[in-house]
C-alpha cells in the first residue's frame, strides 16, 4: 500500500478528477485491487472489479461518440479502429498514470512487490473502476465532461495516426495557436534514491504557470506536464 491513508488517497483522487464521489465506500472500492482482497479475507473488503466492468463499458461508448463527434465523415470501420486505440490497456495505463493512479490503490504486497503499481493490466483495469464509480456519483454532464477531458489528447493522437504520442509537440502547437508563445519547462524538485528518483517539472506559458508534474526521469515528467497543460486547455474549451 502507499503511504497514503485510503481516505487521503480517495481524496487526491477526487483533487485530480475535480469531483465528489456519492460514497467514500464506492470510492475505496474503485482503489481496490483483489490481491488485497485475498490478503485481507477477515475484513469486509470488495475489489473492483465489478465497477471495473461498468467504467468499461462507459469508457466504450463515451469514446465512440466523441470520436463521431470529431469526424462527422468517418467511416463506421474508421471510427472502430480508432476507437480501439484509444481504449486499448496500454493507452488506458499511460492515463491512469498520468493520474498517478497506481500509488493510490489498495494492493496485496505480493502483488506490490512484483511492480503491480506499474503494470499496464493493473492501471487499466484500475481507471475502468474509477470510471464506474464516477458514473455512479455524478450527473450524465459531469461524467461525459470527465471521460472527454482524461482522454482528449489521446482521442486527438489516434485520429492523428500518433505512436507514443508527444505531449510537448501537441502543447508547443497549441500554445503557439493561442498566443504564438512557447512553453517554458522547469525542474521545480527531486528525491529519491538513484534507482528511483522522481522529478517534479513545472511547464509555464508567457511566464503563467499551466502545471507541475512527476516522472521517473526529467523528460517523463516534461511529457506529463505537458498532459496536464492540454487538459487544462481542453477543460476551458468545455467550459465555454
Amino acid at each position: 500500500m502507499s503511504s497514503l491513508t485510503i481516505r487521503e488517497c480517495v481524496e487526491a483522487l477526487e483533487k485530480h478528477l475535480q469531483i465528489e464521489f456519492s460514497s467514500f465506500e464506492l470510492a475505496k472500492r474503485a482503489l481496490t485491487h483483489k490481491s488485497y482482497v485475498n490478503e485481507h479475507r477477515h475484513e469486509a473488503y470488495e475489489d473492483n472489479e465489478r465497477l471495473e466492468f461498468l467504467g468499461d463499458a462507459v469508457i466504450y461508448l463515451l469514446i465512440g461518440h466523441r470520436l463521431m463527434e470529431m469526424l462527422p465523415q468517418a467511416s463506421e470501420g474508421e471510427l472502430s479502429r480508432l476507437r480501439a486505440m484509444v481504449v486499448s490497456e496500454e493507452t488506458l495505463a499511460q492515463v491512469a498514470k498520468h493520474m498517478g493512479l497506481g500509488e493510490l490503490l489498495l494492493m496485496g504486497k505480493g502483488e506490490a512487490q512484483t511492480c503491480g503499481r506499474q503494470k499496464n493490466s493493473v492501471l487499466a483495469d484500475a481507471l475502468e473502476a474509477v470510471v464506474g464509480a464516477v458514473y455512479l456519483s455524478v450527473s450524465w454532464e459531469e461524467v461525459v465532461n470527465i471521460v472527454n477531458r482524461l482522454f482528449s489528447a489521446e482521442c486527438q493522437a489516434a485520429i492523428e495516426g500518433k505512436a507514443g504520442f508527444d505531449y510537448k509537440t501537441r502543447l508547443q502547437e497549441e500554445a503557439f495557436r493561442l498566443s504564438r508563445a512557447t512553453p517554458f519547462y522547469r525542474l521545480v524538485s527531486e528525491d529519491g534514491p538513484a534507482h528511483a528518483k522522481q522529478f517534479w517539472v513545472e511547464v509555464s506559458l508567457e511566464r503563467r504557470p499551466l502545471a507541475v508534474a512527476q516522472g521517473r526521469s526529467k523528460k517523463e515528467a516534461e511529457q506529463q506536464a505537458a498532459k496536464a497543460a492540454l487538459e487544462k486547455f481542453q477543460l476551458a474549451k468545455l467550459s465555454e
